[in-house]
Order: structure tokens, then C-alpha cells, then sequence
């Protein structure tokens, strides 16, 4: 798609459009009232807003990878129906769950893969990231209701979810680095 159809330059400044119409709903919306004078005022203040505070071009350092995003969804589906189930389970039985944290080394460096990882892993019932050791690319994770020694299998689950999400999320870089 063109560049200059969705961000012409107004004065010698790149002005987005989406944005601006983006701008104006909410100013519309926050009138609380659709009429001309709202929809003008609100793309009148859109265009100065946008004009005289200029976003930066930031690149996330995502990729969608459609064949990567359909396996992780599914096992994403998968696992939240288990979970779930496990989660039930041990609110119905009598007695405390088994509990613990186990740390679990990341293999990627990029920090959008590490946020993904850490959003996957607390959405799933029954797991929780307790705490990010960024310097040791570490993650504490708190699993609840998995009885016996499970901290390897743990591992091994977060590593396969690590590289699910690199592969359906990563850069090419980021996939090199779980080589």
C-alpha cells in the first residue's frame, strides 16, 4: 500500500489518517453527541494532535507466520481446555492443590518473544509468571495443580511453548537464535 495515501504530508510533516480518523471517533465519542460541528472539531484536533506530536516508527519485532499462528493456536486451544480441566478438578477435591515454582531458562533474547511467551503462560489456567530475571533470561513460573516432581516437565513445556511463539511470532533472527 502507498505511504503517501494514508500519511500524506501536511506542511512537510507526515500526517497518518487512520490515526486522525482513529482521533476523531474517540473525540466524537467522548462528546457523546454525532454532528457535524463533533466530527469536524474532532478531525480538526486530530490533525493538529497528530501534526504536532509525530509518532516514531517502531518496529515490535513481530512476524506473523501463518502456519506457525494456526500450530500455536491450536495447541493454545488445546491447552486451555486441559488446564481448565485440571483447574476444576482441584477446586472441587477436597484439600490443597500441589503448588510450585520452577524457573525456566528462555532461549530468545528478544524481548517482544519473552512478553509473548510471559502473556501465553499466565492466559493458561493454573500457570502464573511470578517473576522475569531479565539478566539471566530466566522466568519464575508458578504451576498449580500438577502433583509429583514436575519441574522438568515444566521446562519442557514452556521451552516447546517458547518455541511455538517464535515460530509463529519470531523474526528470522529470533528463530535462528533457538537453533
Amino acid at each position: 500500500m502507498n505511504l503517501n495515501v494514508l500519511a500524506p504530508r501536511v506542511f512537510g510533516r507526515r500526517v497518518p489518517l487512520p490515526l486522525v480518523a482513529w482521533l476523531t471517533l474517540v473525540w466524537t465519542a467522548l462528546w457523546g453527541d454525532v454532528s457535524a460541528g463533533n466530527l469536524l472539531g474532532g478531525l480538526a484536533a486530530g490533525l493538529v494532535v497528530t501534526w504536532l506530536l509525530p509518532l516514531p516508527a517502531v518496529d515490535p519485532g513481530i512476524r506473523v507466520n501463518p502456519a506457525g499462528l494456526v500450530r500455536f493456536l491450536l495447541w493454545f486451544a488445546s491447552e486451555m481446555v486441559v488446564s481448565t480441566l485440571r483447574v476444576v478438578f482441584w477446586a472441587v477435591h477436597p484439600g490443597p492443590p500441589p503448588t510450585q515454582l520452577v524457573r525456566v531458562r528462555l532461549r530468545t533474547s528478544s524481548e517482544s518473544m519473552v512478553v509473548l511467551t510471559m502473556v501465553a503462560i499466565t492466559s493458561v489456567p493454573g500457570s502464573l509468571v511470578a517473576e522475569l530475571y531479565p539478566e539471566e533470561h530466566e522466568l519464575a513460573v508458578h504451576v498449580l495443580g500438577r502433583p509429583g516432581e514436575v519441574t522438568e516437565a515444566v521446562r519442557a513445556d514452556i521451552t516447546a511453548l517458547e518455541r511455538r511463539i517464535v515460530e509463529a511470532f519470531g523474526t528470522s533472527a529470533d528463530r535462528e537464535e533457538l537453533r
